[in-house]
C-alpha cells in the first residue's frame, strides 16, 4: 500500500473533503478559465479517493456524490443568476433552489459511481480501463436522460490543446474518454508509485498526446468556392423588458438600425427571438424584411415566437429575403421553456411561470435551412451543447448557425461556456458556425473550432466576417457517438466475463 493509501485510510472524512475540492477544481479546466491541466488533476484525485481497495461501497458512492455536487455547484453556478435575476426569486429562495438543482444532478451522477464501485472496481484494470468507460456512458447518459444536461463534459476542457483534433474523429464524449484514461493512469500511479506504474503512466500520455499531434494532420473537410460574407446582429436588449408588449417597436428598431449598415452581407443573422411578436401578428414586418434582404441579395435568419396549428407555443427561426425555411426548436430548456410538472409548480413562484416557459417542442427531423445558396443547420440556445442532436449525418449542411438569448446567464461564466461547446460542435461536424446573441456572446468560428472573430458583452453591435461552403464529412458526422459507445460497452463486458471465468476457476 503507498503513502496515499494510507492518509485517505487515516482520515475518511478528509478525503471526503478531498473529492468536494477536486468537484470544485474541476470546471476550471473549462472557458473562461481554460486550466485543462487542473480538471485532470481533478479526476485523478476522484479517481484515488474512490479506488483503494479500503473504500467500501457506501463511502465511495458519497466521495462520487460530493465531486459532482463540488462539480455542479461550481459549474453550473449560473444558474442562480437565471432564477434570482429573471425568475424573481429571493437570494434565499433561489439559494435553495440552486441546491437542490445541484443535489439532484450529483445523485443522478451516482449511476455512474455505483457501476465502477460494485461492478468494474475489483476487475482486472477494472481502475485503469473501468472508470474511463463507465465515465463514458455518464456522460452519453446526461444526452438524453430525463431530457438530458450535457454540460461539463471533460473533453471541452482541452479544445486549446492537441487533443482536440481527435473530435472531428470520436467527438467530444470520445475525447473525455482520453481524459479519463490520463486520469486513471495518474491515479494508478499515485496510489502505489513504482517503475512499472510510471512507465504505463508516461505511455499513456505520450501515446494520447501524439495521437492528437498525429490526428492533426488529417484534413477530412475543405473550403469550396468563394467566401461568404456573414454579419451577425447582437442587439443587447434587457430582457426585464423583452416580453412587455410596448417594448416589441423599439426592439425591431434596434435591430433594424444595426443591421442598416450590413445589408450588403449575403447572410445576417438576428439572434433568438429577436422580434417578440407572434409570427402570425409579424406577417408585414417579415414581408418588409424579405424584401429588403432580397434587393440587397441577402438572407437574414431570425428567431422569433410562433404557434401550431393547435395553438402551441413553438421557439422559432425562419430564413427570409434570399433564403427559405424554418426551424422549431426540438430540444426545451427545463422551466425556461416548459415546466415539468406543470399542474404542481405552475405559480409556485414566479420563476416557474417565466415568459415563453408553455413552449412545445418541435419534429424530430426537419429540413435545414437555405441561405444564399447554402444549406443551413439551425441550432436554437441550448440546443447546441447537445451533440448528437447537431450532428450532420447525411443532411446537406454547408454551415452551422445557432442563435441565443444568452441574458439568463447574466454576468456569469455561463456564456463562455455556452461559446465553448458552440466550438466543439463545429468542429466535430468540421464546419463554420455564425453564432449570433442577444448580449454576448456573438462570434464566428472557423471549421476547426477556432474562434475567428467576438463581439464583446453587453454591448449592441455587429459581427462582420467571412466563412466558407465546406465540403467533405469528419468520422464524427457520418458516425457519431455510435462506435465509441458500441466498444465502451463490449470492452466493459470482456472485463465482467473475464472476472466471471476467474471466479469460477477459483471455486472450481
Amino acid at each position: 500500500m503507498g503513502q496515499l493509501s494510507r492518509l485517505i485510510d487515516r482520515s475518511p472524512a478528509s478525503a471526503d473533503t478531498l473529492a468536494l475540492v477536486a468537484g470544485c477544481l474541476y470546471p476550471l479546466s473549462f472557458a473562461p478559465f481554460g486550466w485543462w491541466w487542473l480538471g485532470l488533476i481533478s479526476i485523478a484525485m476522484l479517481i484515488a479517493l474512490v479506488s483503494i481497495d479500503s473504500v467500501s461501497l457506501k463511502r465511495g458512492c458519497w466521495r462520487f456524490f460530493l465531486f459532482s455536487f463540488g462539480m455542479y455547484g461550481v459549474g453550473a453556478s449560473w444558474v442562480y443568476v437565471s432564477i434570482h435575476e429573471h425568475g424573481n426569486a429571493s437570494p434565499i429562495l433561489a439559494g435553495f433552489l440552486v441546491i437542490l438543482f445541484v443535489s439532484g444532478l450529483s445523485l443522478l451522477s451516482l449511476i455512474h459511481g455505483y457501476l465502477y464501485l460494485r461492478f468494474l472496481k475489483s476487475l482486472s484494470f477494472g481502475l485503469l480501463l473501468g472508470f474511463p468507460l463507465a465515465w463514458l456512458l455518464r456522460e452519453w447518459s446526461f444526452t438524453w436522460l430525463l431530457t438530458g444536461f450535457p454540460w461539463l463534459f471533460a473533453g471541452y476542457g482541452y479544445l486549446a490543446t492537441p487533443l482536440a483534433h481527435y473530435v472531428p474523429i470520436i467527438g467530444v464524449l470520445g475525447l473525455g474518454l482520453l481524459v479519463m484514461l490520463q486520469g486513471s493512469a495518474l491515479a494508478w500511479f499515485a496510489i502505489a508509485p513504482d517503475r512499472q506504474r510510471g512507465l504505463v503512466l508516461v505511455a499513456a500520455m505520450v501515446l494520447i498526446w501524439g495521437g492528437g499531434l498525429t490526428a492533426g494532420q488529417f484534413r477530412f473537410v475543405s473550403a469550396e468556392g468563394e467566401p461568404v460574407q456573414v454579419a451577425a446582429v447582437q442587439g443587447n436588449v434587457d430582457q426585464h423588458l423583452k416580453w412587455r408588449p410596448e417594448s416589441a417597436g423599439r426592439i425591431i428598431d434596434t435591430y433594424l438600425s444595426l443591421t442598416n449598415e450590413v445589408w450588403s452581407s449575403d447572410l445576417i443573422v438576428w439572434p433568438e427571438a429577436s422580434i417578440t411578436l407572434f409570427r402570425e401578428d409579424a406577417v408585414p414586418l417579415l414581408e418588409a424584411l424579405g424584401s429588403r434582404a432580397r434587393r440587397s441579395g441577402a438572407a437574414l435568419i431570425l428567431g422569433l415566437p410562433d404557434r401550431s396549428p393547435e395553438g402551441r407555443f413553438w421557439n422559432t427561426a425562419i430564413a427570409i429575403g434570399e433564403g427559405e425555411g424554418q426551424y422549431i426548436k426540438r430540444r426545451l430548456v427545463p422551466f425556461g421553456e416548459y415546466v415539468p410538472l406543470e399542474s404542481r409548480l405552475r405559480g409556485l413562484v414566479a420563476f416557474f411561470d417565466l415568459p415563453m416557459s408553455r413552449n412545445r417542442s418541435g419534429p424530430d427531423e426537419q429540413i435545414p435551412l437555405t441561405a444564399v445558396g447554402l444549406g443551413v443547420s439551425v441550432s436554437i440556445c441550448y440546443e447546441v451543447v447537445y451533440p448528437a442532436l447537431v450532428r450532420l449525418g447525411e443532411l446537406p449542411v454547408d454551415l452551422l448557425v445557432t442563435i441565443s438569448n444568452d441574458t439568463w446567464f447574466g454576468n456569469s461564466i455561463g456564456p463562455y461556456q455556452h461559446l465553448e461547446m458552440a466550438r466543439a460542435r463545429a468542429l466535430e461536424n468540421g464546419r463554420y458556425l455564425v453564432r449570433a446573441t442577444n448580449d454576448g456572446i456573438t462570434a464566428i468560428v472557423d471549421d476547426q473550432g477556432h474562434v475567428i472573430d467576438r463581439l464583446p458583452r453587453f454591448a449592441p453591435g455587429v459581427l462582420r466576417g467571412e466563412v466558407f461552403r465546406m465540403r467533405g464529412m469528419t468520422p464524427y458526422a457520418a458516425w457519431g457517438d455510435a462506435p465509441m459507445l458500441t466498444l465502451a460497452i463490449f470492452v466493459l463486458l470482456v472485463l465482467v466475463v473475464h472476472r466471471w471465468h476467474v471466479s469460477r476457476s477459483v471455486i472450481g
